[in-house]
């Protein structure tokens, strides 16, 4: 599958089949995860493998009340928490350069990327997780001070896959030389 085409028929699957990522797969997730690009090649990221069932339904239980992924978080056979190390991203010698305080998203958004196209190229489904109690996830994972939970991903074969939905037009974002300009 190339680039493209992954791009494009990638879906968010929240029902995955119980079957279990098998090591090659999860790890080549992983190393698609560590070649994306990042802030001065800081590459902030940091990443969870959770696999535990009782892990994963304390992290289900992180979720907002309104948050469809639960059952995904509790039932896909892995759960890849994105992390991301502060005081990197966005600096340089301890000090910060970018005009964004949390510059770090951007890193750990492009690595996500990168992971979940490659899942998707082997047959595997994701879905990014971000309505959820990053604090009480952290609690859960032991994660220390200075490093900041981002995202959960369930990771797994897809029971079902979505139909595409709609996506807007070029034309409706697409500005020239001048926010407004549209041609």
């Amino acid at each position: 599958m190339d680039v493209i085409e992954a791009i494009k028929t990638r879906r968010s699957i929240r029902k995955y089949k119980p079957d279990l990522v098998e090591e090659e797969k999860l790890q080549a997730v992983l190393e698609a995860a560590r070649w994306a690009p990042s802030w001065a090649n800081t590459q902030c990221w940091e990443f969870i493998v959770v696999k535990n069932p009782e892990t994963k339904r304390k992290l289900a239980e992180t979720l907002t009340s309104w948050n469809r992924a639960f059952d995904a978080v509790k039932n896909a056979p892995v759960v890849i928490v994105a992390c991301a190390r502060l005081g990197l991203s966005g600096f340089w010698k301890g000090k910060p350069l970018a005009d964004k305080e949390n510059f770090y998203m951007f890193d750990v958004a492009l690595a996500l990327q990168n992971l979940t196209l490659a899942a998707h190229s082997l047959g595997l489904g994701t879905l990014h997780v971000g309505a959820f109690d990053a604090k009480k996830a952290a609690e859960i994972l032991e994660v220390p001070a200075g490093v900041s939970v981002i995202e959960l991903i369930p990771l797994g074969y897809p029971m079902e896959v979505p139909k595409a939905t709609s996506r807007k037009e070029l034309k409706e974002f697409i500005h020239f030389e001048k926010y407004g300009q549209k041609s």
